[in-house]
């Protein structure tokens, strides 16, 4: 389904040189990536609860690091509570656009879609899309990038190998597939429906193997405190993750 309404992404942009967000007076809009998702992450429209965990998980950094750019298409698995769905629709901006992946299983609950199509009733570039799987999904056109956080360790539970060859056949060549989740460096996929986070390095063998080159990893979320032996829930503190930048070839 398409929700369409009031777009706020670009109309109500800052940089770090504008004046106060509830300002009245015009803003100028921002040239550099940089500045569009900076404008997105300090926007009025996000939430507190959603802000309240910026520190932990460093959108701005982590947004850069995927490559997004102005206009993309953006294939978002598994949104949850929209925390990047929000950041993202602002980012790419009213010519670029966001599919909302949610699961069936999320769908087929009282009120599973109500927090995802709140979101998209706030942006005029979100569709929310229900699948029945990651595995066989085909989407209406080729899209710029796929982004998954903190999920990829549960489709790992399934034919990953499908999966990733889903998100392969869906995007368009040159584009970019981003991946970011709790980390349990050694263990392979031993730990993905335990202790709910994933091996780095499994991570890349089953992307690459789906045809994709890995072209960058980031440390930024990394936590050398986190011993890596519980359920990112359960562990007091900001659990150790990792972030992979994969390309389709052209």
């Amino acid at each position: 389904m398409r929700i369409a309404t009031i777009l706020l992404a670009g109309s109500a942009m800052l940089t770090a040189a504008c004046t106060s967000l509830t300002s009245p007076e015009p803003v100028v809009l921002p040239n550099a990536m940089e500045d569009y998702v900076l404008a997105a992450v300090v926007s009025p429209a996000r939430p507190e609860a959603d802000t309240a965990r910026d520190e932990a998980r460093k959108p701005e950094e982590i947004v850069l690091f995927s490559g997004v750019q102005r206009g993309d298409v953006i294939a978002e698995i598994a949104p949850g509570g929209g925390y990047y769905t929000r950041i993202l629709a602002q980012t790419v901006g009213p010519e670029g656009k966001i599919y909302a992946l949610m699961p069936s299983f999320f769908a087929s609950r009282p009120g599973g879609l109500d927090g995802i199509n709140a979101i998209a009733e706030q942006y005029g570039n979100i569709e929310v899309v229900v699948v029945e799987g990651y595995d066989t999904l085909t989407l209406p056109q080729q899209v710029d990038l796929f982004w998954t956080t903190e999920n990829y360790h549960d489709l790992a539970n399934g034919d990953i190998a499908a999966v990733n060859a889903g998100v392969f056949r869906n995007l368009r060549p040159g584009g970019i597939f981003f991946v970011e989740d709790h980390s349990a460096p050694g263990t392979g996929t031993s730990a993905t429906s335990t202790l709910h986070r994933i091996d780095p390095a499994a991570v890349v063998d089953q992307v690459t193997a789906a045809g994709f080159v890995l072209e960058a990893e980031s440390d930024v979320l990394h936590n050398p405190a986190d011993p890596h032996d519980a359920s990112p829930r359960d562990f007091d503190g900001v659990s150790d993750k990792f972030a992979l930048r994969f390309r389709r070839p052209e």
